[in-house]
């Protein structure tokens, strides 16, 4: 049986009531506030038998956890549809075409993190993100609201061992390249018109040193002088829009 979650957050919610309506359960509003971006959503979800109930603000912070619910929070069914079904790495190998832009998180612990790189590798057309199961931040409430309705548009496939799913990525053809402020070559100096899966470091040791021997290459972002590191998630974003950029 699915488990039940919450999603809050405007375009989070948006999101999951218009593109999977079957999982959602019940919407709560914040009784007072205005939502002009969730009319239409909310129409939708009244027609379909959704309940909209209306709460306090502090019944909303009690009910998601969170006070940056943005006055919505839906209650809803996991991963039951959507890019969420896509239970294993070898699920997602097995598609046709074969993917060919991916991304994989070392121990990204961070929440809001993860959501960021949702939502870059959805403005890309990524295929999906990868994550171990251990030590980095999974969906939850806070990942689904910094993602803003990306979290249903890329699957994030967990996998139990990291290095085993990167030989699995090299096994189907698929380039790894690593990130590290230190390396020598340069992102923009590597071909990625080749299938490729970036592999991104946690926000304070970066990647693991197994991690780093598996990866085919290692580059580093240019940076000024004055600047030591990037977000992980801004991270994400150049290399999946200079891989676009290379294959147009």
């Amino acid at each position: 049986m699915a488990k039940k979650t919450l999603t809050f957050g405007v375009h989070a919610a948006k999101a999951l009531i218009e593109e999977e309506p079957d999982r959602v359960l019940e919407v709560w509003l914040q009784a007072g506030r205005s939502a002009p971006a969730l009319r239409l959503a909310l129409e939708s979800a009244a027609a379909a038998g959704i309940a909209v109930r209306q709460a306090s603000r502090g019944a909303l912070d009690r009910i998601s956890g969170s006070k940056a619910h943005q006055g919505v929070v839906v209650r809803h069914l996991e991963g039951i549809g959507g890019p969420e079904a896509l239970a294993s790495l070898a699920t997602l190998l097995d598609r046709r075409p074969k993917p060919d832009l991916l991304m994989v998180l070392d121990q990204v612990q961070d929440p809001r993190n993860l959501g960021a790189c949702l939502r870059c590798a959805a403005g890309a057309g990524a295929d999906a993100v990868i994550v171990p199961k251990r030590r980095s931040a999974l969906l939850t409430p806070t990942a689904r609201k910094a993602a803003s309705g990306a979290a249903q548009r890329v699957p994030l496939v967990d996998v139990t061992n990291l290095a085993r799913a990167l030989d699995e990525l090299d096994a189907a053809g698929i380039t790894l390249v690593g990130t590290a402020a230190e390396a020598d070559k340069s992102l923009y100096d590597i071909d990625l018109r080749v299938p490729v899966a970036f592999v991104l470091g946690g926000e304070e040791k970066g990647l693991r040193r197994l991690t780093r021997e598996k990866c085919h290459r290692m580059v580093s972002i240019p940076l000024d002088d004055s600047i030591e590191s990037l977000n992980v998630s801004v991270v994400a974003g150049i290399c999946f829009f200079e891989a676009l950029r290379q294959r147009r």
